[in-house]
């Protein structure tokens, strides 16, 4: 199993990543950029671009990704860079969602139950480092102003109070009937009277 992605130098990780917010984005991250333009270019700080690589910042050849550029926006540093350590870390962030929130002699146990290394070994304290210095950039209860467009909820109680229907209930239900009535054979007109009276308080009512 391949270990989580650390620097040795682990001082270096702020700063090269506070110069990657000033300088353009190149079309392709390379030691020469690293060292020409963001000023970088000891052999301590070489390991960084295979970091970056780990981290989602860059693809294999070096193009920066979108998590690259949405990290240079201020608004949406934070949660770029919080998304880049759940991708890089994601041993980490299995054995435990919320690593970000542990003390730090817990952050480092649980760096030596996903390694299997001593504590003691200069890598663990490496990888806890490179996390807690890439944990300082990043804001893992913001949401990116773009994934929020993408995910950005129905309103329902909105759709309910716009489309609420003030129509009388009993309107809503017609019912048609059909009766057929034998009337009887006679010329007392009374008898008729009392048949549709009962008609009408039976069948025609409105109660």
């Amino acid at each position: 199993m391949a270990l989580p992605p650390f620097m040795n130098s682990t001082g270096l990780i702020g700063k090269i990543f506070e110069k990657i917010q000033q300088a353009k984005v190149p079309p392709r991250y390379t030691q020469d950029f690293q060292a020409t333009v963001l000023g970088f270019g000891s052999g301590s700080a070489r390991p960084f671009i295979p970091f970056l690589k780990r981290l989602g910042f860059l693809q294999s050849d070096g193009t920066p990704t979108e998590i690259y550029t949405r990290f240079r926006n201020s608004d949406s540093s934070g949660a770029a860079m919080a998304e880049a350590m759940r991708t890089g870390f994601s041993e980490i962030f299995r054995k435990n969602e919320f690593a970000n929130s542990l003390t730090d002699d817990k952050l480092k146990n649980l760096v030596v139950e996903v390694t299997g290394k001593e504590p003691s070994d200069g890598t663990v304290g490496a990888i806890v480092g490179s996390f807690k210095a890439c944990k300082q950039l990043a804001d893992f209860d913001a949401t990116d102003p773009i994934d929020k467009e993408r995910v950005e909820p129905l309103d329902i109680s909105k759709s309910l109070v716009k489309h609420e229907s003030k129509a009388n209930p009993k309107a809503d239900l017609r019912l048609a009937y059909t009766i057929n009535i034998n009337l009887p054979e006679t010329t007392n007109v009374e008898v008729y009277n009392a048949i549709f009276s009962s008609i009408k308080s039976n069948f025609l009512s409105d109660e």
